[in-house]
């Protein structure tokens, strides 16, 4: 006994369906080269952090006050936000470093 072969709908793109309030607020960044200086480089990481961190108290907002927020984008947001603190914390501990060693050459 055959069962008769139905026709199998093509999978969509993974994209293909809105990522929500959160994911939709992560910047894109352009692929240009663009000149930028140190200082800005780092200001623009700190407020990246700061948005990630600002988006994970939001996230957290959201599930206490809303049921429909799902636990994994939460998740996700909080897991964001700590990463980045943590990249930013180093890169703050290297040039801490780094400015102590220029401090401590003798000229």
């Amino acid at each position: 006994m055959t069962l008769p072969l139905t026709p199998v709908a093509p999978i969509g793109s993974v994209f293909a369906q809105p990522l929500g309030p959160i994911a939709q607020a992560l910047p894109v960044q352009p692929r240009s080269v663009q000149a930028m200086s140190f200082s800005q480089m780092l200001l623009q990481g700190v407020d990246a952090a700061n948005q990630k961190a600002i988006d994970a108290n939001e996230a957290v907002r959201a599930f206490t006050l809303d049921d429909s927020v799902p636990v994994h984008q939460v998740t996700f947001a909080l897991s964001q936000a700590q990463l980045s603190m943590q990249l930013m914390l180093q890169v703050r501990n290297r040039m801490v470093e780094g400015y102590q060693q220029l401090m401590n050459m003798q000229l």
